[in-house]
């Protein structure tokens, strides 16, 4: 079970109206770099889909989606946990063409999960995906596209800090250091997968964690990955070093999609074959959807980051446990 801590000592630099200010700010500034550096289009995104498309992230396989039957159609609806899958449709349904992608606003509920510094019930990310080539399925590209998601979270940072000069730059370093899931066990063999990432971020203030949800030497996996949307091979998670946590934050999980082939590995490794019977996924073993790239932000992860909040309840309205609440409002912390 997780737990929300108070660093010690801890203030926030802006007051309630300027986080707001510079919240705004960050989605204005943010979606235009994004954009920019990896030539994205806007487009609107469902909240809900049917269940029976196969189109819904199940993130790590046990997460329960809010569910509710539909009045007048007499079938049912889930509250998506993330748009992975449906991305890859739009696309295609979109016609867009190599070199060219979405963004969208993404908002989840994802009722199972534990509350804690950086993590919420209600989620919130700048999903985005793009069309590649087969030639551009490799860890080059991948890690060319890391380096220019940083760079436009790193200009971001830049047009804040003028804006708001009391606040104290967070991103470190341009400099990213790419390392795989099984390159940190060996380096850490003693250590859990978060442990590792704290102990590793520290001298790595940028770094970008390769190849995540297969099994390592040890047999663990690093992180759970849902089978059917990232190529484990070439997937990752960006994270920073943050100073007033003391410890690593996630910003973004991304990476290359899934091929037939992987697709095909990954369903049979992951005891998940059942899934084969869904449209989206027969659409992609018959090779009928573009290969893509894509990836997830966490809008009020990003914003906590650069605006050096404690917690993710500073800057996005959700519900929080009781012990938290008091906690946080005794040392004079709004969480709204």
């Amino acid at each position: 079970m997780k737990e929300s801590f108070l660093p010690k000592d801890y203030k926030s630099v802006l007051n309630l109206y300027e986080t707001q200010t510079a919240i705004g700010m960050i989605h204005t500034v943010f979606e235009k770099e994004l954009s920019e550096e990896l030539n994205l289009k806007r487009v609107s995104a469902p909240l809900i889909v049917d269940p029976n498309t196969g189109l819904n992230d199940d993130l790590n396989g046990v997460e329960r989606p809010v569910k509710f039957d539909i009045k007048f159609s007499g079938g049912e609806a889930v509250v998506v946990h993330s748009l992975a899958k449906w991305k890859r449709m739009a696309l295609d349904r979109y016609g867009f063409k190599p070199g060219e992608g979405l963004f969208t606003d993404m908002n989840a509920i994802r009722r199972d999960e534990d509350l804690d510094n950086l993590h919420s019930v209600y989620v919130d990310q700048w999903d985005w995906e793009k069309v590649i080539t087969k030639e551009q399925r490799n860890k080059d590209f991948l890690k060319e596209t890391v380096k220019r998601i940083v760079r436009a979270i790193y200009d971001t940072q830049n047009e804040l800090v003028k804006a708001f000069p009391s606040l104290t730059p967070s991103v470190k370093s341009l400099d990213v250091s790419f390392i795989t899931s099984q390159e940190l066990e060996d380096m850490f063999p003693s250590l859990t997968p978060k442990q590792r990432e704290d102990a590793y971020i520290k001298d790595h203030p940028t770094t970008f964690i390769m190849q995540i949800g297969d099994k390592l030497k040890s047999g663990e996996r690093h992180d759970g990955r849902a089978p059917d949307y990232d190529d484990w091979s070439l997937n990752g998670d960006i994270l920073f070093y943050d100073e007033v946590l003391d410890m690593a934050i996630e910003i973004s999980s991304m990476g290359i999609r899934v091929d037939s082939k992987s697709l095909d590995y990954q369903l049979n490794e992951a005891n998940a074959n059942d899934r084969r019977k869904y449209p989206f996924h027969k659409a992609l073993l018959n090779n009928e959807l573009p290969l893509t790239i894509g990836g997830g932000i966490g809008q009020s992860r990003l914003s906590m980051f650069l605006l050096g909040k404690a917690h993710i309840g500073e800057v996005q309205s959700s519900i929080w446990d009781q012990k938290t609440k008091d906690v946080f409002s005794e040392a004079g912390i709004v969480l709204l």
